[in-house]
C-alpha cells in the first residue's frame, strides 16, 4: 500500500517519458473479448453488481470492502477462467469475500451466470493485474487464502519468464497472507509443478509442499484437458509462516 493514495500506474497503463507504452513481461495475455449471445446476456444482467471496473482502483480512497458491501475475511483467486471452481467454492463459503482476478471477459461473463446459478453473491471479479493489485491494493496479512489453479504454464522455454509463480511473487504472497493462511495451487505441467516447489520451498515465509488433490475443488475444463492429454495433475499447498 502506498502513502497518500499515490500508486504506480497499472500494467498496460505505464508510459515512457515520451508517451509510448512500456513493454511489460506479464503472466497472462489479454485474449479476444467477443461474447456469445448467452455471455452478452449474462454480462448485461450481472456485470454492474459483481464486476469491479478497472478504473475504479485508481481512486485514492479505493477499498475492496466498498465493493463487497461488508467487512469479511478475503479469499483471492488468480485466473478464475470461466468460474467453474470460483462459483462452487464461493457458494460453500458465504462468510468469506471471494475476489477473482480474470482478464478474459468472455470467461468473466461465463462466471457471472455460474455465480447466479449457485447463489454465490459473495464474489467480485476484477480485470486489473493481480500481482499489481496484491502489491498496491492489499495490506500485509490481509488475505485469508489464495487460489492459483492451472495458471498459464508458458511451456515454451523462451516464455517461462512470464510464469506467475516466481521468487518475487512468492515473497509478496507470503507477506499478504494471514499467518497460517493457505496458498493453494494446481497445475497439469510437471515442469511447472517442479518450479513451483523449488520457488516456494525457497521462500522462508512459506511452508508446505505437494498434497493430495483438494477434494473440494471441482474438476475444471483445464483439468479435464490436461488429463485427456495424459498429463498428471499436481496440487500444492503452502501456508504463511506465523510471526
Amino acid at each position: 500500500m502506498h502513502e497518500h493514495g499515490v500508486r504506480p500506474a497499472r500494467p498496460h497503463h505505464r508510459l515512457t517519458e515520451d508517451g509510448r507504452r512500456v513493454r511489460e513481461v506479464l503472466s497472462y495475455s489479454r485474449r479476444g473479448a467477443r461474447f456469445t449471445p448467452n455471455q452478452a446476456e449474462s454480462w448485461a444482467a450481472h456485470q454492474e453488481k459483481w464486476v469491479i471496473p478497472d478504473a475504479a482502483v485508481d481512486a485514492s480512497d479505493f477499498a475492496w470492502a466498498d465493493w463487497f458491501g461488508r467487512e469479511a475475511p478475503l479469499i483471492v483467486e488468480i485466473g478464475s477462467g470461466i468460474g467453474e471452481a470460483t462459483a462452487a467454492l464461493a457458494a460453500t463459503r458465504p462468510s468469506y469475500d471471494v475476489l477473482a482476478f480474470e482478464v478474459w471477459l468472455p470467461g468473466v461473463a461465463d462466471t457471472l451466470w455460474r455465480l447466479d446459478e449457485t447463489g454465490a453473491g459473495n464474489v467480485r471479479l476484477c480485470g486489473v493485474d493481480a500481482v499489481w493489485s496484491l502489491e498496491h491494493l492489499m495490506g500485509e496479512r490481509s488475505v485469508s487464502e489464495l487460489w492459483t489453479f492451472f495458471p498459464d504454464p508458458w511451456h515454451k522455454k523462451k516464455h517461462r519468464k512470464r510464469r506467475l509463480v516466481d521468487a518475487d511473487f512468492a515473497r509478496l504472497v507470503a507477506s499478504r497472507l494471514v499467518p497460517g493462511g493457505a496458498w493453494r495451487l494446481a497445475t497439469d505441467w510437471a515442469d511447472y509443478a517442479e518450479q513451483m516447489r523449488e520457488v516456494l520451498d525457497a521462500e522462508p515465509g512459506l511452508e508446505g509442499g505437494v498434497v493430495e488433490r483438494w477434494a473440494e475443488r471441482p474438476v475444471t475444463r483445464f483439468e479435464r484437458k490436461g488429463v485427456d492429454a495424459g498429463r498428471a495433475i499436481t496440487d500444492l499447498v503452502y501456508r504463511a509462516v506465523e510471526g
